[in-house]
């Protein structure tokens, strides 16, 4: 595979491009080239017109990037051109993760779980011990009563004082009764939970 250095200006993406690039993934991409560097070559053809690597190619141009490693692929029917972009964007879909050995990995890194296209809260509690699980699990949901009370205090109502009457919607009869909400502030998220 001969790889050679091209301008991003030089290259464009597909009219149609069968995988949508998320803002998170664009993230991911730049973290990993800025951790790694570019470790991959776009797949591009002699026009220009990229047909395997668009997300990477959107993060290089979104670093600030004016270069990138390129495959040239050359000859290439219309016909062969989508069938490379279909090819790059499934066959890497059919593999399966082998469980046990990501497992091996993730305890192999100590802790490091800095790893781009990964969370790494998620990665540090596959490497929990059983002990710190189950305190995890055992904590969920349980929150300091004062960081409780602040939370409500923000946005508390008065239920002494007699509720306000909405003016009647067509939808209900006028004499309808109006319930009192009561509710609590989540302290880490700033959900309203009604009570």
């Amino acid at each position: 595979m001969n790889v050679v250095v091209k301008k991003l200006a030089d290259l464009h993406e597909p009219a149609k491009n069968v995988r949508r690039h998320t803002v998170k993934q664009l993230a991911e991409y730049v973290r990993s080239v800025e951790m790694f560097g570019q470790i991959k070559p776009l797949v591009v053809a002699e026009d220009g017109e990229i047909l395997a690597g668009n997300g990477l190619y959107l993060a290089l141009k979104q670093m600030g990037r004016e270069t990138a490693d390129c495959y040239v692929m050359a000859g290439l029917t219309s016909a062969q051109r989508k069938k490379v972009m279909l090819a790059d964007n499934r066959v890497f879909e059919l593999g399966i993760t082998d469980t046990a050995i990501f497992d091996e990995i993730i305890r192999e890194l100590d802790g490091d779980v800095d790893v781009p296209g990964w969370d790494a809260d998620l990665l540090e509690m596959l490497n929990a011990s059983v002990s710190d699980t189950n305190d995890a699990v055992e904590s969920y949901g349980v929150y300091d009563p004062t960081d409780v009370e602040a939370a409500n205090n923000r946005d508390r109502v008065d239920h002494t004082a007699p509720p306000a009457q909405p003016a009647p919607s067509p939808a209900a009869p006028a004499d309808a009764a109006v319930q009192e909400q009561r509710y609590i502030i989540c302290p880490k998220c700033g959900e309203r939970i009604c009570l």
